[in-house]
């Protein structure tokens, strides 16, 4: 049997995930090759991932795709891509605030941008849901620099600080049109702001809030209630049928312990995040200064500024939000949001798929 030809390809760490990224030029073009060209690359089907690059677990099975941009508003565009671990899928259904950390230096690194002096902007066209970001981070001798003293929960060490800023979006927060609904007969708000979630009260579902991760997916009956709401969700936000699908993400909260805006824990769907996503959390902390909405009530919002802590399993993430209020009976709008995050690459050469 001939040898699976290799396929360039760069790991890196984006935020708090780790991810395989590509240029698309470098994979099949028809999305049904392209995607299992991935599950051989990434080991899935296989709940160790073992004959792959992936990490056994959906933060670290992850892949981008990015290209040159095809319109004048953005220099590179950025398909994300979910690889399931222990079954044959791949979605784009969503998008991914964390490995987005890297698409700027990905681009540099492979000459779609050029670099700008000591440090780089790049603009990026997020392709799962046609939003934008631009990325900037330092690239001092015209060379991309991982080091620096930023540091982000979830992540040991210290690296270069990428800072992300999002436009408002073109969609409503509100995608429902309401602050409030009950789903599965629990209280909810529904919000969107560049990632649909569920906001949930952790008390609603009897639960303080404060639980581990492995201690939530443990619980059959909590899991249960989680699909529920998600199946519920789905349609009421325009998502259609969510049963197969990552998205809506579902976030408990809680009141924060240790002085921020309020504690996470999210559903991706049914694995509980040891952190949060960067748009999973711009969509809380959007989503905490409706008026009306779970979480006024559970949220330590501050008295001046946009800058909020939103606390998780193992740390928090700063994000600064805004959200405009509209005139009399008008829905509330998102405004600008930021973030900063880091990204680091691991290596950079070429992967060779197990044969198909």
């Amino acid at each position: 049997m001939t040898a699976p030809a290799g396929v360039r390809c760069m790991l890196l760490r984006g935020g708090t995930s780790k991810g395989a990224y590509f240029l698309a030029e470098d994979l099949p073009a028809e999305p049904d090759l392209r995607d299992a060209l991935l599950l051989r690359i990434m080991g899935s089907p296989d709940a160790r991932q073992i004959d792959g690059l992936g990490g056994a677990h959906p933060l670290t099975s992850k892949v981008a795709v990015v290209r040159p941009s095809v319109g004048p508003d953005a220099d590179v565009e950025y398909l994300f891509l979910q690889v399931g671990v222990g079954a044959a899928e791949v979605s784009d259904r969503q998008n991914c605030g964390n490995l987005l950390a890297g698409v700027g230096p990905f681009a540099v690194e492979r000459g779609l941008v050029t670099p700008g002096g000591t440090e780089t902007s790049v603009r990026i066209r997020m392709l799962n849901t046609g939003g934008l970001a631009t990325a900037a981070f330092p690239t001092p001798d015209g060379r991309v620099s991982y080091e620096g003293a930023a540091e982000i929960s979830g992540v040991p060490g210290a690296a270069a600080p990428v800072v992300i800023g999002f436009p408002p979006g073109s969609g409503p927060l509100l995608p429902t049109g309401s602050a409030r609904h009950t789903l599965a007969g629990i209280s909810v708000t529904c919000v969107d702001n560049g990632m649909p979630t569920v906001l949930v009260a952790a008390s609603a579902l009897g639960l303080t809030g404060y639980e581990r991760p492995e201690e939530l997916e443990a619980d059959p009956a909590l899991m249960g209630r989680i699909r529920e709401i998600r199946l519920a969700a789905g349609p009421l936000m325009g998502l259609g049928d969510v049963a197969d699908t990552t998205v809506p993400k579902i976030s408990l909260l809680a009141p924060p312990r240790h002085g921020g805006t309020v504690s996470t824990r999210t559903f991706i769907p049914v694995r509980c995040h040891t952190s949060i996503g960067v748009l999973g959390a711009a969509s809380v902390a959007a989503g905490l200064r409706v008026a009306g909405g779970v979480g006024e009530s559970v949220a330590r919002l501050p008295a001046h500024g946009d800058r909020l802590r939103i606390e998780h399993p193992t740390g928090f993430l700063d994000i600064e939000s805004a959200v405009e209020r509209g005139a009399a009976g008008a829905p509330p709008r998102a405004g600008r949001t930021a973030v900063v995050r880091t990204a680091r690459k691991i290596f950079d050469g070429t992967v060779f798929p197990r044969p198909a």
